[in-house]
């Protein structure tokens, strides 16, 4: 067989650990503790525990010796009572013969027993070579019972398990863990405080992405932990300006532009018909459709406030006016879907998507559905697509294709731009691919 890489070993390690910092953080803290617990409990087991009972077993087993060896020593009725009274009075062990019984023992028997009365044993076969016993607990009375065959009779011991257990083992034992699982506490509090600024910041550079407004909030937790908040900010404000700044551009260029575009128009229409006269018009009509795009485009980037809306409806909305200029388009979807958008930008990115769509095809299917954790939206259309090397670069500003989706469709190359760029801001994707009546298929994805 052959054995697993490291590489394979170290994939299966990193698929059993937390995926979580506060998870990895945790296990940092808690593996050391049961790792200690497990080494001290050994220890303590091997060189306390283990030779408390032993010595406590020594000292029971002795006491028993001592007492069959005054009853080999001494025979009679009175010796019998002083013995008697000996045990009880200075050994503490209540003792009694049992005239003329025998005592049946298995060979295992001594693997039968528990951890105190197997070190009694050990000890009782040690102190009393040759002799047979028997060993039993009386649980209600929390005591062993020790039976002895003699030459005569049986000697029964009754021992108190005080005698042979310490119970320092379960105080160290409580102690230990008591007081691991105070330090556990304190540490799960205090990383749930640490973990709380870097959630804070997740969540703001997630709502950040999808284009939403960001209140600045106060740099919390360890100091990494606020720089990290502060650098989010100072980005957050420099990418707001820098977005500002070009969308203001564009509009002014745009906006200046249309007056010279007006008065071109003016003397156009002053001009004697002609050739030059029509191939002016559709230059100065192309320079209107770039304008119009170059408005639209800078529209797109103007910050607009993110509202609670119903997506079926604003879907419809589009769809509704988009049949009132003649497109032929369905429409599959539930029958609310809640979701925060834009609902202009929104509805812009979908205007685009199906007047692109209109310009090359004569069916379009709009297909809205909403899973688990995202909303998707996808539109199918049959004319003749877009070949699978050429599809990244419809998103490129003011980029147009050649053959069918050349400069005679219209448009000024801004639409699947603009599109792309709405999707952005609202924290989704887009993706092209073949439709399943081989036209074009855009889908797009939103998170719920």
């Amino acid at each position: 067989m052959k054995p697993l890489s490291i590489k394979y070993k170290f994939g299966i390690l990193k698929y059993l650990l937390p995926s979580t910092i506060f998870g990895r953080s945790l296990l940092i803290v808690v593996l050391p503790i049961i790792l200690l617990q497990i080494l001290v409990t050994y220890i303590f087991y091997e060189r306390h525990w283990n030779n408390v009972a032993r010595r406590l077993a020594q000292g029971v087993a002795g006491e028993v010796a001592a007492v069959i060896s005054l009853n080999d020593r001494f025979i009679g009725d009175a010796a019998e009572s002083s013995i008697l009274a000996i045990a009880r009075d200075q050994m503490t062990l209540a003792i009694s013969f049992d005239k003329e019984e025998r005592l049946s023992i298995s060979s295992d028997q001594l693997y039968d027993y528990g951890f105190l009365e197997r070190h009694l044993a050990r000890e009782l076969q040690a102190k009393l070579p040759g002799r047979a016993f028997t060993l039993t607990t009386n649980e209600l009375l929390e005591s062993v019972i020790i039976r002895v065959q003699l030459p005569q009779n049986v000697l029964q011991v009754i021992v108190r398990e005080k005698r042979l257990f310490s119970s320092t083992t379960y105080i160290f034992v409580m102690w230990m863990v008591g007081f691991s699982l105070l330090l556990l506490g304190i540490a799960v509090v205090f990383l749930r405080n640490q973990m709380r600024p870097i959630k804070q910041l997740a969540l703001a550079a997630e709502k950040f992405g999808r284009g939403q407004e960001v209140d600045d909030f106060k740099p919390t937790g360890a100091q990494e932990i606020r720089s990290a908040s502060r650098a989010f900010h100072d980005m957050k404000h420099r990418i707001s300006r820098q977005i500002s700044q070009r969308t203001e551009m564009l509009a002014g260029v745009s906006h200046d532009l249309r007056t010279p575009l007006t008065r071109m128009k003016l003397q156009l229409e002053m001009m004697s018909d002609g050739e030059d006269k029509q191939n002016l018009q559709s230059d100065v009509e192309d320079m209107r459709n770039m304008v119009e795009g170059y408005l639209a485009f800078a529209k797109g980037q103007e910050a607009e406030t993110v509202k609670p809306v119903n997506l079926v409806s604003l879907v419809q909305d589009v769809v509704e006016n988009a049949r009132r200029q003649g497109t032929q388009i369905s429409l599959t979807s539930p029958t609310e879907i809640s979701i925060s958008v834009r609902p202009n930008s929104f509805k812009r990115c979908l205007t685009n998507l199906i007047d692109n769509a209109h310009r090359h095809a004569n069916e379009i299917q709009l297909h809205v559905n909403k899973g688990e954790d995202q909303i998707d939206i996808t539109i199918d259309d049959n004319g003749p697509g877009i070949p699978k090397e050429k599809r990244l670069d419809v998103f490129k500003p003011f980029h147009r294709l050649d053959t069918s989706r050349n400069s005679e469709t219209g448009g000024s190359g801004l639409g699947m731009t603009i599109a792309r760029d709405v999707v952005h801001g609202h924290g989704g994707q887009i993706r092209l691919s073949e439709s399943p009546t081989k036209g074009l298929r855009v889908e797009l994805f939103f998170p719920c």
